[in-house]
């Protein structure tokens, strides 16, 4: 067995036991495997070992990435294609265009400029965009998101929050997923675990506020932390290193 299908199965192994031990059902926790930076050959291996959710954080190569692995697949290969990085204005075309799941919606720009095209496209109506909103708990000045670093105790971050989240369901072409965040890297557990805890209360706060009829997803956790996030509830953890090992630069 390849190195690559090797820890792919590790990391299903330590989901499943992640989930055991906060008695979820793993089947509720979507693997994202973060293929940034890394060529069209590692993400036709990853298909092979049995990975089906793939994690981009720039606009031009998912642009590139998706029709040649559609070329190679075919356009039923059931990929799911997720763009997990900060968006600029300027590149929300491509992730209309390419993108089946959108994670880091950080601005309502970005939310404007996007529904116009996924209307002007076509998909607003057959196939609108799940959204995670950005936000940002841990306060890192590094961290782009919504300030919700003090909502349960800020009347002033609960409707920044709250707004945003309501202007994302009624966009066209735009449906309100989630949330997104990141814990900081060198934490301690326990921390992390605050950070993770804080973004399930208030991604339930924000349901009934928004008045969405299901629970919002989670998507938190990393290669260093997703264990801590299913603990707390997440239902996307983006895994790269564990599966794919250090980063592969161009």
């Amino acid at each position: 067995m390849s190195t690559l299908k090797t820890r792919y199965q590790e990391v299903l192994q330590q989901i499943a036991q992640a989930a055991a031990a906060a008695n979820r059902n793993p089947n509720d926790i979507t693997l994202v495997a973060v293929t940034k930076t890394w060529p069209v050959e590692t993400i036709l291996e990853a298909y092979a070992a049995g990975m089906r959710h793939f994690g981009e954080n720039r606009a031009e190569e998912l642009e590139e990435k998706r029709p040649f692995i559609e070329a190679q697949l075919g356009p039923d290969s059931g990929i799911v294609w997720h763009f997990i990085g900060t968006l600029q204005s300027r590149k929300t075309n491509p992730i209309a265009d390419h993108a089946d799941v959108f994670h880091a919606l950080d601005r309502l720009k970005i939310a404007n400029r996007l529904s116009n095209r996924l209307v002007e496209n076509g998909r607003a109506q057959i196939n609108p965009l799940p959204t995670f909103l950005e936000i940002n708990i841990s306060g890192e000045m590094s961290k782009s998101g919504v300030n919700c670093v003090d909502w349960e105790n800020s009347a002033t971050q609960r409707a920044e929050i709250r707004n945003f989240g309501k202007t994302v369901a009624a966009l066209p072409g735009l449906t309100l997923q989630g949330l997104m965040t990141m814990a900081p890297w060198d934490a301690e557990p326990e921390f992390i675990r605050t950070v993770f805890k804080r973004t399930r209360l208030l991604a339930d706060w924000l349901a009934e506020e928004v008045g969405v009829e299901r629970p919002l997803a989670l998507s938190i956790g990393m290669t260093d932390d997703y264990p801590l996030a299913i603990a707390e509830g997440a239902t996307h953890v983006r895994v790269g290193r564990a599966i794919f090992g250090e980063r592969h630069t161009h």
